[in-house]
């Protein structure tokens, strides 16, 4: 196999990215109530992940969200109502809260904003911590737009929805980076490759973000060289963000890791939905290694259309996180300490100088939609942590388990709409195109290996982080 098909399936199994770079874990507001419980166990992410999965089920349409409480490393589960469900759960090891909105509220409101307020640059998104839909407008929702999204908030009452303006614009990350590559009219698109993994007819494949597939169709692993890899399914905008791109060779090597540069390989071991709260951590081409914290799920975003000025591509089922991330960030890995493959990178706003909101698509429903599965032993659409685990994740607490890997547990975004920009940069439109075809042809040599060391980034390792 050529060396250069070898890099793209070894080294861009993490997105191909740069020297690793990571932050201190940003502490989220925890509610105060979740100090409470004294039957409240201490839990790892991926235990508290597998036990909010198991009470959702057994508490049902009482059900209203959950969140992991990093500070006391608890799960905290949201219920309306009472009775012995609750009960059964509040003897699990979770906080139980009451809340006032049920998730059937909250996805009513959801269903009220799409309809009533689908403009470019707004996003949405429940927050299990408020117990509210959180609504963003970035700085292009200006005069009769703002009124409108304003007016639709209100009316859906402050104990249901909550606006905030963000800075910057939500926009795609397809350009700049020297992940994966592709030529096209105009110009060079760029993304970065997310998971490897095996499509259902048995062929090597990789997930990426939708809006990179729907930007190009053959993916090679420089900007000047011959495609190695064929998208076979993405979807863009819609119900997702996500990638399937078969490798050209059915020979290739395709291990089921992450290359988070600085020498450290993280083995991907599952899929997992993502968990309020939890640490993440994002690896793309253009800024490497970067962690943060899951803040929402069930994301939509609203982007300007590339292809219709007047238009919007609205993306839903989106994880929202407050990890940074750049132009050439697009479809790079969101994982866990563990080993849990979480999401895919798609949009958002910011960078990472200043900050800024990222959404991702989460691993498992891409996996159900293509019917892929993660590496050799890893699972289709499955949640990461089985019951088996979290039913001792209650005691296994102890101060040590979670140390270093404690939030990484997961979220899967909610990525974002934005990834339209994926149609309008392949086609050379934004500076981001120009940059990328540049930067390629200066990185393009060698494996991306070698291309890791020309990115931003520190040299800290995963270990210590939590």
């Amino acid at each position: 196999m050529p060396k250069r098909k070898a890099a793209i399936a070894v080294g861009g199994v993490a997105a191909l990215g740069a020297a690793a770079l990571l932050l201190p874990n940003a502490n989220a507001s925890q509610d105060k109530d979740a100090a409470t419980a004294g039957t409240a166990r201490t839990l790892r992410t991926t235990d508290a992940t597998a036990l909010a999965d198991r009470l959702k089920q057994s508490l049902g349409g009482q059900f209203a969200g959950s969140y992991y409480d990093s500070a006391k490393r608890r799960l905290v589960v949201n219920a309306v109502g009472d009775g012995d469900a609750v009960a059964r759960a509040k003897s699990s090891g979770a906080v139980v809260r009451q809340v006032e909105n049920s998730t059937a509220d909250l996805q009513s409101a959801a269903r009220t904003l799409r309809t009533k307020a689908s403009i470019p640059g707004t996003a949405w998104a429940v927050d299990p911590r408020t117990n509210k839909v959180i609504v963003s407008a970035d700085s292009t929702v200006t005069g009769a737009k703002w009124d409108r999204l304003e007016s639709t908030v209100d009316g859906l009452g402050s104990g249901t929805a909550t606006l905030k303006k963000t800075g910057g614009t939500f926009k795609t990350f397809v350009s700049g980076g020297d992940a994966i590559f592709s030529q096209v009219p105009g110009g060079n698109v760029r993304c970065s490759l997310g998971f490897n993994v095996t499509a259902s007819d048995g062929s090597p494949a990789f997930l990426t973000a939708g809006h990179c597939g729907v930007a190009a169709k053959q993916w090679s692993d420089s900007a000047t060289g011959q495609p190695v890899a064929t998208v076979d399914q993405a979807t863009f905008p819609g119900e997702g963000d996500f990638s399937l791109v078969k490798y050209d060779d059915p020979a290739t090597a395709a291990p089921s890791e992450v290359n988070a540069g600085n020498g450290q390989i993280v083995a991907i071991k599952q899929a997992a939905e993502a968990t309020v709260g939890s640490t993440v951590f994002r690896m793309g081409s253009t800024t490497g290694l970067h962690d943060g914290q899951v803040t929402g799920l069930d994301a939509t975003v609203n982007f300007q259309s590339e292809t219709d000025p007047s238009g919007v591509d609205t993306v839903t089922g989106l994880i929202q996180t407050d990890v940074c991330a750049e132009p050439g960030d697009s479809g790079g890995s969101l994982f866990t300490q563990e080993g849990s493959a979480i999401g895919l990178t798609s949009g958002g706003s910011g960078d990472c100088t200043r900050g800024g909101e990222t959404f991702f698509q989460p691993v498992t429903t891409a996996l159900a939609a293509t019917g892929a599965t993660l590496g050799a032993g890893g699972t289709g659409a499955g949640a990461g942590a089985g019951a088996d685990d979290q039913a001792g994740a209650d005691d296994q607490a102890g101060g040590g388990d979670e140390a270093g890997a404690a939030d990484q547990a997961g979220a899967g975004d909610e990525a974002g709409a934005a990834d339209q920009a994926g149609a309008g940069e392949q086609a050379g439109a934004g500076a981001g195109a120009d940059d990328q075809a540049g930067a390629g042809a200066a990185q393009g040599k060698g494996s991306k290996h070698h291309r890791r060391d020309g990115h931003r980034g520190g040299t800290s390792s995963l270990t210590g982080s939590n």
